[in-house]
C-alpha cells in the first residue's frame, strides 16, 4: 500500500498521507514518499499547485511515536525537505493544506509549512509535544507566532492543548472553514483559483509575501523591485491586459 497517494486534478496535484492504521503518522517511508511526490510535482510544468491532505478521518498525528526512539528515528527527515520530506523545503509552487481531521504535533507543523489552509469545521490543531517531554522542532514554534497573535501561539506551545479549527480560522491561520466532506473540494477550488493566474506572477508574488516578513523594509523594497521587474518583462504581462481588453481568457506561457 502506498503511504502517499498522488492524484492529478486538472493543474493541481493532490497528495494524500495514507497510513490510516497509524493516524497518518509520519515515518521514514512517508517522508521519502512525500519528498518524491513533491519532486515529481515540481518537475512537472503542468502542475500549478499542490493540495496536501490525509486519508480520513485524520490529517496527521505527526511523527510516529512508536518509531521515534528507535534506530530509524533520523529517517523522519530527508536531506532536502526536513521533517516529513517537506517542512524545510523551498518548494516553488503553492501548497494548500486540506485539513480533514486532527492535525497534531508534526501534522500541525506540516500545515504551518503550507501557503494556504482549508480546514474541516470539526478539525483540531495543536502542538502537544510538551505533554510528552518533546519539542516541536519541525518549524511549529517558528511559524506559529508569525501566523497568529503571540498570546495564542504561547498557549498552544506551552499547554500542549489543541485548538479548534474554528478558533484557528478566527485567528487568521485558516483560510476556509467548511464541513469535513467538502475540505478537499474547497482546497481544489482554491488551488484552481491560483492556477488560473499567470504562473510567474503567482510565483513572484508568493515569494515576496513569504520573504517580506523576514527582512527589513529596505530589503523588502529591493526584492519587490527585482521581482516586479521580472514579471513586467515577461510576455504574460502583455497577454493579461490584452486578454482583458479583448474579453477572453488569457493564454499564459510557462513561468
Amino acid at each position: 500500500m502506498a503511504v502517499v497517494l498522488s492524484e492529478r486534478r486538472g493543474a493541481v496535484e493532490v497528495l494524500t498521507l495514507n497510513r490510516p492504521e497509524a493516524r497518518n503518522a509520519i515515518d521514514g517511508d512517508v517522508a521519502e514518499a512525500l519528498e518524491a511526490a513533491l519532486d515529481a510535482a515540481e518537475a512537472d510544468g503542468a502542475v500549478s499547485a499542490v493540495v496536501l491532505t490525509g486519508t480520513p478521518p485524520v490529517f496527521s498525528a505527526g511523527a510516529d511515536l512508536k518509531k521515534i526512539s528507535g534506530p530509524d528515528s533520523r529517517r523522519f527527515h530527508t536531506r532536502r525537505g526536513g521533517f516529513a520530506g517537506f517542512v524545510n523545503r523551498d518548494f516553488p509552487k503553492p501548497v494548500i493544506a486540506a485539513v480533514n481531521g486532527p492535525a497534531m504535533a508534526g501534522g500541525f507543523e506540516i500545515v504551518l509549512a503550507c501557503d494556504l489552509v482549508v480546514a474541516a469545521d470539526d478539525a483540531v490543531l495543536g502542538l502537544p509535544e510538551v505533554k510528552r517531554g518533546l519539542f516541536a522542532a519541525a518549524g511549529g514554534l517558528v511559524r506559529l507566532p508569525r501566523r497568529v497573535p503571540l498570546p495564542l501561539a504561547m498557549e498552544v506551545a506551552m499547554t500542549g492543548a489543541p485548538i479548534s479549527a474554528e478558533r484557528a480560522f478566527a485567528a487568521g491561520l485558516v483560510n476556509r472553514l467548511v464541513p469535513a466532506g467538502r475540505v478537499v473540494d474547497e482546497a481544489l477550488a482554491l488551488a484552481a483559483a491560483v492556477a488560473a493566474n499567470a504562473p510567474l506572477a503567482v510565483r513572484n508574488s508568493r515569494t515576496l509575501v513569504r520573504e517580506a516578513a523576514e527582512v527589513t523594509e529596505r530589503e523588502a523594497w529591493a526584492l519587490n523591485k527585482a521581482l516586479a521587474a521580472e514579471v513586467m518583462a515577461h510576455p504574460d504581462a502583455r497577454e493579461g491586459p490584452r486578454a482583458f481588453a479583448e474579453k477572453r481568457p488569457p493564454r499564459w506561457t510557462s513561468g
